[in-house]
Parts: structure tokens; sequence; C-alpha cells
């Protein structure tokens, strides 16, 4: 069947689909529940979505465009010393997500789709380009830093954004968890400690060398 062309009703379809596997998980979750949330009838989700689990992949894949533009202007917007950049960044990463924690159980139905959905290869890349994406930003924020001889040069900006990366998504997970788990605060006290260990081996340059003849 065509599909309609109509880009506010396809958000509208995708916000609801959104709230209701948040709510009942992939597999308990019904179109006709996700059409009434949603306002329209259950045949207008298909005119947009051929089945439950192409609509559940859009949902993600929406999610994770959403993310992906918040960290870009994040990073855009970000300015001062490293460890100021650093620490703004830390906390959008987290206050992004607390703000919409009851969604976030749509994290684990994801996880869990690259291991079990037919599609598992789509979740799996699409994970992949999310990571990427936000490793390249706290990555380069770092590389800068070390231009400026804010961060030591020894340093491996590759690595220790990934490990940023994993502490960050191991805090959420916590906060979801346990709802008195401050994960805003457990993070900005990680990443003093970080800024301290990347920022503690950076020497004043040293003066050049004479040249020959030149006095001293």
């Amino acid at each position: 069947m065509a599909r309609k062309a109509d880009p506010k009703k396809r958000i509208d379809i995708l916000a609801a689909a959104t709230k209701v596997f948040a709510q009942k998980g992939y597999a308990a979750a019904r179109i006709i529940e996700v059409a009434k949330a949603a306002g329209v009838g259950k045949g207008t989700i298909y005119e947009y979505f051929r089945s439950k689990e192409e609509l559940f992949f859009a949902v993600f894949e929406s999610m994770m465009r959403g993310m992906a533009e918040s960290m870009s202007q994040t990073a855009d917007r970000l300015d001062g010393p490293f460890a100021d950049r650093m620490r703004a960044l830390s906390d959008q990463i987290i206050l992004s997500w607390l703000d919409q924690l009851d969604t976030y159980a749509l994290v684990m139905e994801f996880w869990s789709a690259t291991a079990s959905s037919p599609s598992r290869n789509m979740f799996k890349k699409l994970f992949q380009q999310g990571y990427r994406q936000l490793r390249t930003v706290v990555q380069n924020l770092i590389e800068t830093a070390q231009a400026a001889n804010e961060v030591s040069a020894d340093i491996d900006p590759y690595k220790i954004a990934s490990a940023m990366i994993g502490t960050w998504d191991a805090l959420l997970l916590q906060a979801w968890i346990d709802s008195e788990f401050d994960a805003l605060a457990v993070s900005r006290s990680y990443m003093d400690v970080i800024l301290r260990g990347l920022m503690s081996a950076v020497q004043p340059s040293p003066p050049l060398a004479p040249l020959e003849g030149e006095k001293i």
C-alpha cells in the first residue's frame, strides 16, 4: 500500500509508539495501542510502517538521530577551557537522559533487538553509528585540548573517549534501575577525577635552545 507523505503525522505516530513501547515493552505492545495513543486508526499506522518491527526500528532510528543532533549542537556551543567544555558535555549527556528516564527502558529493548530481532544487524549498525558519532565529539575535544597544551600529548583521545562513553552508559543504567542513584552527582565527581588525570601530566613547554652564536 502506498504510504502517505505527511511528516507531522509520522512524527506523531513515532512519539506515540515511543511511549507505548516504553510502557509495555516490544513484545506486549500492540499496534492498536499505538494508533489510539496517536489519535489515528490502526490502518493509518500501516500506511506508514509495514509492521510492528519496522515501527520499532523507526522509533530507535528517531531516538538515535535526536541524540546525535543534540550532542552536535552542544559541542558547537562549547567554549572556554577544556575542563569546562568536558563538564558541560558530560552534564548535557546525563541530564538529557534523566529528563526522559521513563523511556530509558527502550534502550534495553533496543539492545535486546541486537541479539534476537530478525533485523539485529540493522540495530547493531545504528548503535555503531551512534557510538562513533559521540566518540568523535569527545575525541575531537581532547585532541583540540592537546593542541592547546591543555591535555597531555601522551593521552590516546580515542581510548579515553570510548571509556567515558562506557561510563555514561553505566551511570544511566544505574539511574534507571535505582531511583535513589544520583547519576549527575556521580558523573561530576568522576569527571573531576578524569580531568585531573588528563591534565596532570601537562608541563610548560621548555625554552627553545639558542641558535649558534646567539647571546643568551
